[in-house]
């Protein structure tokens, strides 16, 4: 284990749950504080610390059931992050990103899929400068 990265067995529920977050969301998302808002400790408790950290499916699997979920309601932001996430993560390719929104327009439906590609297409134009952008 390196020095970086903290002993799950010693870490508390909302602490796993937050290296869990992290790794999630390649860093992306801001963690508050443990006590900073009751929601918070529950979702970082269970849905990080429990859900996301299970080993049967991998984070990608995961990310793209989410993936759906979210085109399903066509909310955009949420979307966003996602794609970044995957991209960053290593997850997803932009070829890939791209035929998630095409397999989901005919069962989410076109409309609300519709909502989601210019912002997919932004988030991947951002992703490939980054990449470029020297190091």
């Amino acid at each position: 284990m390196s020095e970086s990265t903290p002993d799950p067995q010693q870490q508390s529920a909302y602490e796993r749950g937050a290296t869990k977050m992290a790794e999630v969301y390649a860093g992306d998302v801001v963690i508050l504080p443990e006590g900073a808002m009751p929601f918070n400790d529950v979702m970082m408790r269970t849905l990080f610390g429990e859900m996301w950290a299970r080993d049967v499916l991998s984070v990608r699997d995961r990310r793209l059931l989410l993936m759906g979920v979210i085109a399903a309601s066509g909310s955009v932001d949420v979307w966003k992050i996602q794609a970044r996430a995957a991209l960053k993560n290593g997850e997803l390719s932009p070829a890939e990103l791209r035929e998630t929104l095409i397999t989901l327009a005919p069962y989410a439906g076109y409309p609300r899929v519709a909502g989601l590609v210019v912002e997919c297409e932004g988030v991947i134009a951002k992703w490939n400068k980054e990449q470029q952008a020297p190091g």
